[in-house]
């Protein structure tokens, strides 16, 4: 498959392909695959974002006892692992220096 110029906005959950469409973080260089995957992550970080907010009006369950937020916890370091992947120079440089593997949050 060929692969293509995309304009990637984590924050909004967006994936462009023209670049001046709206505001955007990351560059990635990426195949139809790789976007539908991409595309189906952000779909699932809507879902869990949904649940947490549901969870944030119950009092007394802490953040990290929540299944909703440690699920939408990984699919955001998945995506930023996939963008790294993808990533221009520039983008791969950004993710790495993030440090996505020790971001303060943990699933265990």
């Amino acid at each position: 498959m060929d692969k293509r110029t995309y304009y990637i906005s984590v924050q909004a959950r967006t994936i462009m392909v023209n670049q001046g469409d709206a505001a955007y973080e990351f560059e990635i260089e990426a195949t139809q695959e790789d976007i539908d995957k991409l595309q189906d992550l952000f779909e699932m970080m809507n879902e869990y974002d949904e649940g947490t907010f549901i969870r944030s009006h119950v009092p007394g369950v802490p953040y990290h006892h929540d299944s909703d937020n440690d699920a939408y916890d990984d699919t955001l370091k998945e995506i930023y692992s996939m963008i790294g992947r993808l990533g221009t120079k520039e983008t791969s440089d950004h993710i790495a220096k993030m440090d996505i593997d020790n971001m303060g949050w943990n699933s265990n």
